[in-house]
């Protein structure tokens, strides 16, 4: 089951929850439609596509009260880029991929960065929201990684630089938000996955650059902390797009038995 609007309105921006919690998350990466004129335009097919996006990750914040899915291809806009480089025009911007047959017009690339800079606004007063009832705030920004790039049948990318779970930490300040991060690291690294535990590791394949959390703890300094969360795609197969629906279950009973632990260790921030 796909959440809210993701497969069936294709010219849905993103969908919003809020509910009584001052835990949010977000999958910005989830989306792959395009808007018809652009997919005309594009040299990447579905498959394509489809690796590069974060399939699923939406499914692993469906208990979440308050939670964010964002229903685009990062190929028409990429959210968590800075809004100069959110729309990919060289291979240099997306890992080396021709993106486009023919170049979109200027209209058409600014009425996607439109959407890039709407989903900010909105994001942003969301925010406030929550902030504005709970004093602090988490988010629990999640995306997931590619561990086969070099082919379906290359071996894995060594485990020592690829944790199962990535937390990415860079733009926050970390001693502040320390209580919030050790004690969620903690929590996954102990969760039963499946009968076994997780690598779960901080700042080793992503260091949470990402714009998503740059602009909340810009934004957000004394109140916000954003946790750029990478699951390694240990829940799918990347070059088939084929789902391992046991590990998204698994990936997702984490994320909202974390929910408990995450509300508490927000109290002892100082």
């Amino acid at each position: 089951m796909l959440d809210d609007a993701a497969s069936g309105n294709t010219n849905a921006w993103w969908t919003t929850h809020r509910g009584a919690s001052p835990v949010v998350a977000t999958a910005i990466h989830d989306g792959h439609a395009v808007c018809e004129n652009l997919l005309l335009k594009m040299a990447l097919d579905e498959d394509e596509r489809l690796r590069e996006e974060d399939p699923f990750t939406a499914q692993t914040i469906r208990d979440l009260q308050n939670r964010i899915v964002f229903h685009r291809s990062r190929f028409e806009v990429d959210l968590n880029r800075a809004r100069d480089g959110a729309f990919y025009l060289l291979p240099e911007q997306a890992w080396g991929l021709k993106v486009w047959r023919e170049k979109p017009t200027d209209a058409e690339i600014a009425e996607a960065l439109a959407v890039h800079d709407a989903y900010y606004a909105m994001l942003e007063n969301y925010l406030r929201g929550i902030a504005a009832q709970y004093g602090r705030f988490i988010v629990l920004d999640i995306h997931s990684y590619n561990h086969r790039r070099g082919g379906a049948a290359v071996a894995s990318t060594e485990a020592s630089e690829a944790p199962e779970i990535n937390i990415g930490t860079a733009s926050m300040d970390r001693e502040r938000w320390a209580p919030v991060i050790e004690a969620f690291m903690a929590f996954a690294a102990d969760f039963d996955f499946l009968g076994r535990r997780l690598d779960v590791r901080e700042n080793v394949a992503f260091q949470g650059r990402g714009e998503q959390t740059r602009f909340i703890h810009e934004r957000f300094a004394d109140s916000g902390c954003a946790i750029a969360i990478e699951f390694k795609k240990i829940f799918m197969d990347e070059w088939t797009g084929a789902p391992d629906w046991q590990a998204i279950a698994a990936f997702r009973a984490l994320i909202t038995g974390s929910l408990p632990v995450l509300e508490g260790a927000l109290r002892e921030v100082a």
